[in-house]
């Protein structure tokens, strides 16, 4: 299986660029892995919250496949202890789907068009956090799965 990320808008931190780069590269390590960055829409200032989502759900909607299945990280989504978002990567690995993609959206959240597209939303927290700060704790815990799948010692109980 081939995991992605889709994050729209870029990183102002170079230190979380890094971080996220790090585990990003370990994630690579037990499977393939793609980070891809969603540009930010130009002149969004000048658009109202729901027409940019729209455009941004627009280039979302373009780069996924009607067979992949679509992972929405959003504050209404189940929350799962690491372990649980371990063996629920896991039941969709052995579902035989082939690319499981993650979505990190923009700052006004998704359009209904990805809503309505996404087969599953996750949160990772009920707090707030920077998209920076998600994109990073996304990653992490891609890669803390894979380890728990594997039984390595990253993850403690």
């Amino acid at each position: 299986m081939h995991l992605m990320l889709l994050a729209v808008g870029k990183t102002d931190s170079r230190h979380i660029e890094e971080l996220t780069k790090l585990y990003a590269d370990r994630l690579g390590h037990y499977l393939p892995f793609t980070l891809q960055i969603i540009p930010d829409i130009r002149r969004s200032s000048k658009l109202s919250p729901e027409l940019q989502k729209q455009a941004e759900g627009a280039e979302i909607l373009r780069l996924v496949a009607p067979t992949d299945r679509l992972v929405l990280f959003d504050e209404r989504g189940r929350e799962f202890s690491s372990t649980a978002f371990a063996s629920y990567i896991e039941r969709v690995m052995v579902s035989g789907e082939r690319r499981m993609i993650f979505v990190i959206g923009g700052p006004y959240g998704f359009s209904d068009e990805v809503y309505a597209r996404a087969n599953d939303r996750v949160s990772l927290s009920q707090m707030t956090f920077s998209h920076q700060m998600v994109r990073l704790f996304a990653v992490e815990q891609l890669y803390r799965a894979q380890t728990i799948l594997r039984g390595e010692p990253y993850h403690h109980e």
